[in-house]
C-alpha cells in the first residue's frame, strides 16, 4: 500500500504527461474528467478470510433459492423513523438504519437495552421464513463516529480530528475495541465508520470527521479502526460478539470538494484524486473492512452514487473489495436522471445496498420493476445480494446459536472510560505557552470562565445523541465531566481553589484564568462556514481574554472546535493557547494536561501534534499557515510566540453571507434564527422546539436533502424572526435587488401573513393564498417596496420577520437578496 502511495504522490507532484502507466493512459491534467483508469489506482485486495468456499456454497444455494422479491429486498435500508417490524411481513428488506435524529420509538435518549429489544424486534420478523422457506436476517446500522454516540451514558470519544492530533495508531486501535463492544452491547452490529477524507478546505462543515490533511496518518488509521471494530477476519469464524462490521467512508474525496462545500464537486484530477484521498481505502479493505459507504460529492462534476468507474472499476476491481458498498442517506436520488424513490443507475454504477430512509417504498417497488424487465440485469442484482449475504454470514447473522450481542453492561464501562481520558488528553495541542504559565501550580487560585466551560454539548459537538448534538446536557452523559468540573476537582486536588465565572467577573483577584470557548455543535453541511475566521462569533471570548489580560491576570485560553481557526487575536490575547477540538465527555483528560499535582507535575505532559495546518489568516485554503502540520509544543518547550498579524487577509464582512440569511435548513452566520409570542423569543438551531407560549412550533424537516427545511407551526399569533448585525444594503436598493424567499405553503390558514425586512411591513396574505400546496414555491419582493415602506437599509438588522396566527403552517427553504431582471409589483405596505 506505502508503495501505492509513493506512486500516487510522485504521480501528483511529476504531472501525468511524462508519468502515465503504459498500459492505462492518464488523461491529461488539465482535462479534469470523471473517468477512471484502474491502473493508476493502489492495488489492494480483502482478505481471503473475509469468506471461505463453505459460505459461498451457502450463498449459492440461498440464491437459487430466493425470490426476485427477496433479492430485491436485500439492496434496500429502511431508517426506524419510518419502518416498523411489522414492515417486514410485506417488504423483505435487507437492513434497517437509526439515522443520526432517530431512535426507538421516537426517542433518541435511549437505552441500550432499549436499542438492543429494537433491533431484535427488527431481526425476529426477518428471521421467519417466508413460503419458500427462505429468511435472511436484517443487518442493522448506526452512526457511531466518535464512541457509541446515540446512546446516553455511552463512552464519547474526541472526534476524529482531535484522534489525529494524537498521531497514536495504537490508541485508535483501542477506541475502535471499545466502540465495537459498546455497539455491540445495545443489539448492534455495524457502524458507519471510520470516515477516511481527507480534508483539504477546512471550510467543510465535516472537517472534524476527518482524522488529518495528511493521507499517510488516514491510512495508518484505517487500518487500525477497522482492525479495533472488527478484529481481524479468520477464515471459516465469524466475527464475535465484541466486534462490528466497519465502513470505509465516503468513498471519494468528500474532503476535496470545491470551496468546501459539503455534497458539492471535487473539481481535481484522477492522479490528484488518488494521491490525497484515496489512500485510506487499501489499508482499510487489507485490514478486511466488510463495507464501504458511497460519497453525496461528485467528482468532476459526476455523482459518486452513480460513478460505475469509482465503484465498480477502482473500488472492487483495483482495490480488490468483498465486501458491500452502501449509499448515503438518499444520496442515490441527486444521480442524473434518478429520485429518491427511483434510481437504477446507481445500482448498475455498483452501489450495492441503497439507504433510501424515507423513500424505501417507493424505491423497493420501482427497483423490483426495474429487475423484472431487465434494466437492472440479473448479474448485478445477484452480485449485490451475495456480497450483502457474505458479510451477514462472517456477521453471524445465520448462525444456528445467533452470536449475542447485547451485552449492555459494556456501555459506558469504567476502563472503556479511562480510554477516552487518555485519548483527550492525547489530543490536546499546546500552540502557545509564554512565561510557562501552564502547567498551573498547585495551590493556584483558578479562574475558569468562557462559554464552553461547562457546556458538554460544545465538549462533544455534532453526531452526539442528536445529528447535530446541539441539545446535549451533561445529563445524557454522567458518567463525563465539564472541563469546569475537571479543572475544578484537579485544582482542589492540588490544594487549590477554583470558581466558576460566566463573563469572566471575578471577586477575589485570581492567579490565572482559564478561558474555555469556541465552536458551538453542527454536523455535516450546517458546519459549512465562508472563512475561516472566528470573528465575529468570537467577539464576546476575545473581549473577556482582553479584559482579564489587562487586569494583569496570566491568561489561558482553551479552544473548543471542529477545525483549526484563525485566532490570532485570541492567540495574542493569551498567555497560552491550547486547541482541545471537540473532546466528548472527559474533560478529566484537559485537566490532567492543564493541572500540576502537589508534585508540581501535570499526570501527562502535552503531546498533539497538529493533524491539520492552522491558519494565518482567514484564508481558505490554507497556503501559508500560522502553525504548520506537525507543530506542538510541550511543556519542555521555551520557545515564545510572538504577536501575531491579526489582520485577516481578505474582507471578511463581505464573505459573510450578509445577503444570505437562510438556506440547508438553519440560519447564515452571522444571522440567528428565532421564534417569538408574547411569552419572548427563543432561539432556534437543530432541535425542535416552541415559542415560550407554545404558539409557534417548528423542526428541521426533508425537502430536498437531510433536513435541509425548517417547518413553522402556527396556533396563535406569533413570529419567525432571522436578525443580525446591521447590514448594508444600499448597494443592492440602488441595483434592482429583491428579496427571495422559496417556501412550501403547507397550511394557508384565515388569518393575514405580514412580511417584514428592516422595520418595514407588508401584507403577503394573498401570495400565502395563492401558492401551491405541497412544493416548494418562489416569491421575490424588490427591496424598493421596503425602502418604500420605511425601511432604513442603510441598517438591516432583520431582514425576515414572518408573522402569522392559527392555521397557518410554512416550510421555509430558503431566503437571500438577489438581483433580479424584472420589475415586480410591491406587496401591500402594512402601516403601524
Amino acid at each position: 500500500m506505502r508503495k501505492a502511495m509513493a506512486m500516487a504522490t510522485a504521480l501528483l507532484l511529476a504531472g501525468t504527461a511524462g508519468m502515465a502507466m503504459a498500459d492505462s493512459p492518464a488523461p491529461a491534467s488539465s482535462s479534469l474528467s470523471a473517468v477512471v483508469h484502474p491502473d493508476l489506482w493502489p492495488a489492494a485486495k480483502s482478505p481471503s478470510t473475509i469468506t471461505d468456499a463453505a459460505t459461498e456454497a451457502r450463498i449459492d444455494a440461498l440464491i437459487a433459492k430466493m425470490t426476485i422479491e427477496q433479492k430485491v429486498g436485500q439492496l434496500v435500508q429502511a431508517d426506524i423513523s419510518t419502518v416498523t417490524p411489522k414492515d417486514l411481513e410485506t417488504y423483505p428488506l435487507g437492513s434497517i438504519l437509526a439515522g443520526g435524529n432517530s431512535g426507538p420509538n421516537g426517542n433518541e435518549r435511549s437505552s441500550a437495552a432499549d436499542w438492543a429489544k429494537l433491533v431484535g424486534e427488527f431481526r425476529a420478523v426477518s428471521l421467519r421464513p417466508q413460503a419458500n422457506g427462505v429468511a435472511i436476517p436484517i443487518i442493522f446500522g448506526i452512526d457511531a463516529v466518535h464512541g457509541h454516540n446515540n446512546v446516553p451514558g455511552a463512552t464519547l470519544f474526541p472526534h476524529n480530528i482531535g484522534l489525529g492530533a494524537a498521531h497514536d495508531p495504537e490508541l485508535i486501535h483501542r477506541i475502535g475495541q471499545v466502540t465495537a463492544a459498546e455497539i455491540a452491547g445495545s443489539g448492534i452490529e455495524w457502524t458507519f465508520a471510520p470516515t477516511l477524507a481527507v480534508p483539504q478546505d477546512l471550510r467543510w462543515g465535516r472537517s472534524y470527521e476527518g482524522y488529518s490533511s495528511d493521507p499517510q496518518l488516514v491510512a495508518d488509521y484505517a487500518r487500525a479502526m477497522v482492525l479495533g471494530l472488527q478484529g481481524p477476519l479468520v477464515a471459516g469464524r465469524s466475527i464475535d460478539g465484541t466486534h462490528v462490521a466497519a465502513t470505509a467512508k465516503h468513498f471519494l474525496a468528500d474532503g476535496g470538494t470545491f470551496e468546501g462545500k459539503d455534497q458539492g464537486d471535487a473539481k481535481i484530477g484522477e492522479v490528484e484524486l488518488i494521491a490525497k484521498h484515496a489512500q485510506g481505502y487499501p489499508a482499510a479493505i487489507d485490514a478486511g473492512a466488510l463495507t464501504v459507504m458511497a460519497s453525496f460529492s461528485s467528482w468532476n462534476g459526476v455523482k459518486n452514487h452513480g460513478n460505475k468507474g469509482l465503484l465498480t472499476d477502482a473500488l472492487k476491481g483495483r482495490m480488490g473489495f468483498a465486501g458491500f458498498v452502501v449509499g448515503d442517506w438518499n444520496g442515490h436520488g441527486q444521480v442524473a436522471g434518478c429520485s429518491v424513490t427511483d434510481c437504477p443507475q446507481s445500482i448498475m454504477a455498483g452501489l450495492d445496498m441503497v439507504m433510501a430512509p424515507d423513500s424505501w417504498k417507493g424505491l423497493y417497488a420501482s427497483t423490483l420493476a426495474e429487475a423484472k424487465d431487465g434494466r437492472i440485469t440479473s448479474e448485478r442484482l445477484d452480485d449485490a445480494v451475495r456480497r450483502i449475504l457474505r458479510v451477514k454470514y462472517k456477521l453471524g447473522l445465520f448462525d444456528v446459536e445467533h452470536i449475542d450481542r447485547g451485552n449492555v453492561a459494556a456501555v459506558g464501562a469504567p476502563e472503556h472510560l479511562a480510554i477516552a481520558r487518555e485519548a483527550v488528553a492525547k489530543s490536546l495541542v499546546l500552540l502557545k505557552n509564554n512565561g510557562s504559565v501552564l502547567p498551573i501550580e498547585p495551590g493556584a487560585r483558578v479562574l475558569v470562565t468562557g462559554s464552553g466551560a461547562n457546556d458538554m454539548a460544545m465538549q462533544a459537538g455534532g453526531w452526539t445523541i442528536s445529528w447535530q448534538g446541539t441539545d446535549v446536557t451533561h445529563a445524557d452523559f454522567p458518567n463525563g465531566q465539564t472541563i469546569w468540573e475537571a479543572m475544578d476537582k484537579a485544582v482542589r486536588d492540588a490544594g487549590g481553589t477554583a470558581t466558576l465565572s460566566e463573563g469572566g467577573a471575578y471577586e477575589e483577584k485570581p492567579d490565572v484564568a482559564v478561558v474555555v470557548f469556541g465552536e458551538h455543535p453542527y454536523a455535516e453541511f450546517q458546519g459549512d462556514v465562508p472563512t475561516l475566521d472566528y470573528q465575529p462569533a468570537g467577539a464576546k471570548d476575545l473581549a473577556v481574554l482582553k479584559t482579564l489580560k489587562a487586569a494583569g491576570i496570566p491568561v489561558v485560553a482553551v479552544f473548543l472546535s471542529g477545525r483549526p481557526l484563525f485566532t490570532n487575536p485570541e492567540i495574542n490575547a493569551a498567555d497560552a493557547f491550547v486547541a482541545a477540538w471537540l473532546p466528548g465527555s472527559q474533560g478529566a483528560g484537559v485537566a490532567d494536561v492543564l493541572v500540576a499535582g502537589k508534585d508540581g507535575k501535570p499526570a501527562r505532559d502535552f503531546t498533539g501534534r497538529l493533524p491539520f495546518a492552522w491558519p494565518a489568516d482567514a484564508r481558505a485554503p490554507v497556503e501559508k499557515p500560522q502553525f504548520a502540520v506537525g507543530y506542538g509544543l510541550t511543556y519542555a518547550d521555551r520557545s515564545k510566540v510572538p504577536t501575531l498579524s491579526e489582520e485577516p487577509g481578505i474582507d471578511v464582512a463581505s464573505m459573510l453571507n450578509v445577503a444570505n440569511f437562510f438556506s440547508g435548513g438553519r440560519a447564515r452566520s452571522p444571522w440567528l434564527l428565532s421564534i417569538t409570542d408574547a411569552g419572548g423569543s427563543r432561539q432556534v438551531e437543530s432541535a425542535p422546539v416552541d415559542s415560550s407560549y407554545g404558539l409557534l412550533a417548528t423542526r428541521s424537516v426533508d425537502v430536498a436533502a437531510q433536513e435541509d427545511g425548517k417547518s413553522f407551526i402556527w396556533t396563535g399569533p406569533a413570529s419567525v424572526r432571522l436578525a443580525g448585525p446591521a447590514a448594508d444594503l444600499t448597494r443592492q436598493l440602488n441595483n434592482s435587488f429583491a428579496l427571495r424567499i422559496d417556501w412550501r405553503i403547507d397550511a394557508a390558514g384565515s388569518a393575514p401573513v405580514t412580511l417584514a425586512f428592516g422595520g418595514a411591513r407588508v401584507d403577503l396574505t394573498a401570495r400565502v393564498r395563492a401558492a401551491p400546496a405541497d412544493r416548494v414555491s418562489t416569491i421575490r419582493i424588490p427591496l424598493r417596496c421596503f425602502a418604500d415602506a420605511g425601511a432604513d437599509l442603510a441598517r438591516v438588522g432583520a431582514p425576515v420577520t414572518l408573522s402569522g396566527d392559527k392555521g397557518f403552517a410554512v416550510t421555509l427553504v430558503n431566503t437571500n437578496v438577489e438581483a433580479i431582471g424584472e420589475n415586480p409589483a410591491c406587496p401591500l405596505a402594512v402601516r403601524g
